[in-house]
This record gives C-alpha cells, sequence and structure tokens, in this order.
C-alpha cells in the first residue's frame, strides 16, 4: 500500500465517519474526530468514564497525520505508513465501525427515465505472509452479482466514483442472480489460485534458516542422551519463529448498486 494510497484511504475514512478534515495537504491532514472516533483511537477511557459520570460536554481531540515529506506549519503530527500502529488501528476499527455497508451510485444528471443499478459485492482482504519476518498486501475484489464478472483494485474504482447512502431519486436496484454469500466464495476462490501461482521463494529460504538453527541447536545438545525440557521448548520456538505461513483476512466488504457503464 503506497503512502497515496494511505492518505486517500484516510481521507475516505475519517469523512465517512463524520469527521471534519479542518486541514487539507497532500503531505498531511488535521482531522476534528467525533466522540465515536475519539472513543475509538484515542485511549482515554478515564477521560470518557469521568464525563459520562458528571454529564459534562464532551471535548474531542483532533489528530494530525502526516503521510509524505512535508510537515504541517506546526511542526506536529504523527507519521502515518503501511506499518505503522496508527493505521493498523484504524484498520481494526472498521471492524467496529461497521465491517459491510450498502452504498449506491449518486446520480443526479437522468434523461426523465429511471436508471437501473447494478449489484456489485466488494470484498477487501489482507493477505500475510509470515515466518520470521512478515509482508503484508491488501488487496480489494468486486464481483457483479448479476453476470459473475470480476475487478480487482476495486475500491480504488469506487474511490473515484459519489456514493451515497440512499437510492438517488429515479433510479431501481436490479436483484442478483448471484448471492452475496456464492460471490464470497468466488473471490476466495481466486485469491487462493493467485497464492498458489505466487513465487514462494521465501518460503523455502525461511526453511533453509530453520534448518541451519536447528542444526546448531542440536549441536549444542549432541553430548547430552536425554534431551533437557529446554532443548524441546528452544525447538518449539524455532518451529513458530521459522514456519510459513499465510493468512488471509477479510478487513471489510459492502453491497454497491453502480450503473451499468461505470464499471466497464
Amino acid at each position: 500500500m503506497q503512502q497515496h494510497e494511505i492518505h486517500h484511504f484516510l481521507e475516505r475514512y475519517f469523512e465517512a465517519n463524520e469527521c471534519t478534515v479542518e486541514a487539507r495537504h497532500p503531505s498531511y491532514m488535521k482531522i476534528q474526530l467525533t466522540v465515536e472516533l475519539d472513543k475509538l483511537l484515542m485511549n482515554r477511557p478515564f477521560y470518557w468514564h469521568y464525563l459520562e459520570k458528571t454529564g459534562g460536554v464532551p471535548n474531542p481531540l483532533a489528530l494530525t497525520l502526516v503521510t509524505g515529506q512535508q510537515t504541517p506549519p506546526d511542526g506536529g503530527g504523527e507519521f502515518i505508513h503501511f506499518g505503522s500502529p496508527r493505521l493498523h488501528q484504524i484498520f481494526a476499527s472498521t471492524k467496529k465501525l461497521g465491517s459491510f455497508i450498502r452504498m449506491y451510485e449518486s446520480i443526479t444528471q437522468h434523461s426523465g427515465q429511471n436508471i437501473a443499478l447494478h449489484p456489485w459485492l466488494c470484498v477487501n482482504m489482507k493477505t500475510s505472509y509470515q515466518c520470521d519476518r512478515k509482508k503484508d498486501r491488501i488487496s480489494s475484489y468486486g464481483i457483479h452479482l448479476i453476470t459473475g464478472r470480476m475487478v480487482e483494485s476495486f475500491h480504488d474504482k469506487l474511490s473515484n466514483l459519489p456514493l451515497t447512502r440512499k437510492i438517488p431519486d429515479f433510479c431501481y436496484t436490479l436483484s442478483p442472480f448471484i448471492r452475496p454469500i456464492s460471490g464470497l466464495k468466488r473471490i476466495e476462490a481466486l485469491v487462493e489460485q493467485e497464492i498458489r501461482q505466487d513465487d514462494h521463494s521465501w518460503a523455502e529460504d525461511a526453511k533453509t534458516r530453520w534448518r541451519e538453527d536447528e542444526e546448531l541447536l542440536d549441536r549444542f545438545y549432541e553430548d547430552e542422551e536425554e534431551k533437557p525440557e529446554y532443548y524441546h521448548v528452544e525447538k518449539e520456538a524455532l518451529r513458530t519463529q521459522y514456519e510459513p505461513k499465510i493468512n488471509v483476512d477479510i478487513i471489510n466488504g459492502g453491497l454497491f448498486y453502480l450503473s451499468e457503464t461505470v464499471m466497464s
């Protein structure tokens, strides 16, 4: 996930959660949090507990996030990159705020005829390649729930569309032929196929490092006929550290009703 993608994701995240973006810049942003996001992100449980007990006026914090090389004029701000704890905290918060949404393309111009909106299922996923090192990949897939056509980088395409939570006037939705759960299974099958076709040399390299460390461990205890408990603990720790694993997690998803040609 590139820095400009992170910046765009953050803008949409805070706007979707009704925060005010007080300062916009390609390298940073200042956001006035809502009460809900302050509670989720700012780790102030005692403040909110006291406020609720006393009936005080809430004063949610503002947050300045830096995604590029230029910092705000006051020199403050928290730098955000793909591995930063704050970004992963925000990713995790999307599950609490609503892991599944329904939205419609906002169509304001029409020819006097009703416009059909087509159902698309969008799923945003994180694929983690883990051994003694870790690499995450964020991907987004869309499937047309009438034809079954799949589109990659679907979230990026949605980012360029005006969307609304209410169906626009003079529009109606088409019923899906493919159930969302079936669409999800098709996307999962596509992801599994892509993983099988990946370069897995990283896993073989991890196994090589694993064997080398196990050989060192075995040489250290080679004179002992009965290995002590610590030997077995250490051996298990090496397995936990080096064993290659691939985990796929769904970050969030949604049903999006779009005009016929918008994804053509």
